[in-house]
């Protein structure tokens, strides 16, 4: 985990965006889902966490460890919800898979590139890396695209 001051802005970057794209997926499991209380206390649990520790860890970056929790929290509960929770029409459906496939990129992206769970290839090490930026870039289309899915299909 760096200090770099480059780092930081996306740091809080990440810390705004979190809790933005959070909250529109705990509003779309509590207002449009049959979610148990269990899913939406983990997406609830996910919205607060990840930019709060994000926030943190701009003093202290061994804290960005702690991001296992609120990633944890929200692709168990998105799991959850595709096999529990489900819309039934295929628009929602597929806004529901496709958000849960983004946010799990997201936490093997977490592990791959800020952990290094797994060996990271040289031409990925710059955090701001042309393949590094395609891949955050494909996790945050899912996660968008699924959201749009599932908030449209919520309105119709």
């Amino acid at each position: 985990m760096t200090i770099d001051v480059r780092f930081d802005r996306r740091v809080i970057r990440l810390a705004l965006e979190s809790a933005v794209v959070h909250g529109f997926i705990w509003f779309l499991a509590t207002a449009v889902l049959e979610a148990n209380l269990a899913i939406r206390i983990g997406l609830l649990g996910g919205w607060v966490l990840m930019p709060l520790i994000l926030g943190l860890s701009l003093r202290r970056p061994v804290l960005r460890y702690a991001l296992v929790v609120p990633s944890s929290l929200v692709g168990l509960a998105l799991l959850a919800i595709c096999v529990t929770a489900l819309p039934g029409d295929q628009v929602g459906r597929a806004g529901w898979v496709v958000m849960t496939a983004g946010v799990l990129l997201g936490g093997v992206l977490g592990v791959w590139f800020w952990f290094r769970w797994a060996p990271v290839p040289s031409r990925l090490h710059d955090p701001f890396s042309r393949g590094r930026l395609l891949l955050v870039g494909i996790h945050v289309s899912l996660i968008v695209s699924g959201i749009l899915l599932a908030g449209v299909s919520a309105l119709a």
